[in-house]
């Protein structure tokens, strides 16, 4: 399972798409306190594509509730934003990757979904 959190509903459509070739179950949010609760509810996804610019809390909100637990520590997490995140080491919240909105191609996706998805 995939999660894709975007308040944009046009990108979190085209991520999705584009996780969903890859044959892997996605599910999209709006915002972050969907996915917790989702989460609390016992669904545990294996990555996360993440926009930190959300309504209401942020991704980085999300970041810091998923590393307080031990069942969501490891859940990787991909960064998409329009924000420049070079040179910030943000591994200490699960970021494995970062993709910038403007340049990331469907191959940049796919090769996250194929590295750390089940």
């Amino acid at each position: 399972m995939i999660f894709v959190i975007d308040d944009d509903e046009l990108m979190a459509e085209c991520l999705a798409n584009i996780v969903k070739n890859g044959t892997s179950e996605v599910m999209t949010f709006r915002n972050a306190i969907d996915a917790m609760n989702c989460i609390a509810d016992g669904v545990l996804p294996d990555l996360i594509f993440l926009d930190v610019l959300l309504d209401g809390p942020d991704g980085f909100t999300l970041m810091n509730d998923l590393v307080s637990y031990p069942d969501t520590v490891r859940i990787p997490i991909v960064i998409v934003s329009s924000l420049d995140f070079a040179n910030r080491d943000l591994s200490e919240y699960g970021v494995v990757g970062i993709l910038s909105k403007e340049t990331m191609t469907p191959e940049d996706i796919e090769n996250y979904v194929n590295k750390h998805a089940k």
